[in-house]
């Protein structure tokens, strides 16, 4: 993580509130919006906002249909993220930015009395690439897999540009490209287990190296495209 986005943890406790979802990794750095509906998480969202306005999105593991409506097991790695923005709606439900601040590592979970889970969490740091050579290349490396699978995408190759000739560090971008790219949640998931820097680069351009980018999804049956210009 960045000296940034680590300053924005300053008050942590190393109390973290679990929100586990099926289809969900967070990463630093990335903002996701959240809709909170479920009483348990109503109430998580209620205290965070009461309290350091911090939440961390989990993982929920294969088979977690079983048990969802109790603790069904997630996976270990989570991203500690702070509520930006909120809006609560009239029957009680929440929309929320969440951004992303760190990794953490779920310690131990703890007892507390709340519908919901929380856990004693140890952030976990990014360990850089060790030479600045192979940080370089990674980072060559990424850019050209990811242009190819954002090639039929103008305005995204416009952005990835943009990104990679700024001044964003490896590590990072390699969160917001597995953030924005659309792979398999599981695949995320690794990616956000990789607090090695390099590791995590090398596996995501493995990953777009073997993989095709999903294909676009088909229009409405009936419906022409590309559709014709509006007469109006």
């Amino acid at each position: 993580m960045s000296d940034d986005l680590l300053s924005g943890l300053g008050d942590f406790s190393g109390t973290a509130r679990l929100f586990p979802l099926p289809n969900v990794v967070l990463f630093p750095a990335v903002v996701q919006p959240l809709h909170v509906f479920e009483p348990r998480y109503r109430e998580l969202m209620a205290d965070a906002l009461a309290g350091d306005r911090l939440i961390a999105p989990a993982l929920l593991k294969p088979g977690w249909e079983e048990d969802y409506h109790q603790s069904p097991p997630i996976y270990p790695v989570v991203c500690v993220g702070r509520v930006m923005q909120e809006e609560r709606l009239p029957d009680g439900r929440w929309n929320c930015l969440l951004h992303g601040l760190a990794r953490a590592r779920v310690e131990e979970e703890l007892p507390t009395g709340k519908p919901y889970r929380s856990a004693r969490v140890r952030l976990l740091a990014d360990a850089p690439a060790a030479a600045a050579e192979e940080a370089a290349r990674l980072r060559r490396e990424l850019g050209e897999r990811t242009a190819a699978w954002l090639a039929a995408q103008g305005a995204a190759l416009v952005q990835l540009r943009q990104l990679l000739d700024g001044a964003m560090a490896l590590g990072m971008l390699c969160d917001v490209f597995a953030y924005a790219l659309p792979i398999d949640v599981a695949v995320k998931q690794q990616l956000l287990e990789d607090a090695d820097v390099a590791a995590r680069a090398r596996r995501l351009i493995a990953h777009l190296e073997t993989h095709a980018p999903p294909a676009p999804p088909k229009p409405p049956p009936g419906r022409k495209f590309p559709p014709e210009f509006s007469p109006n």
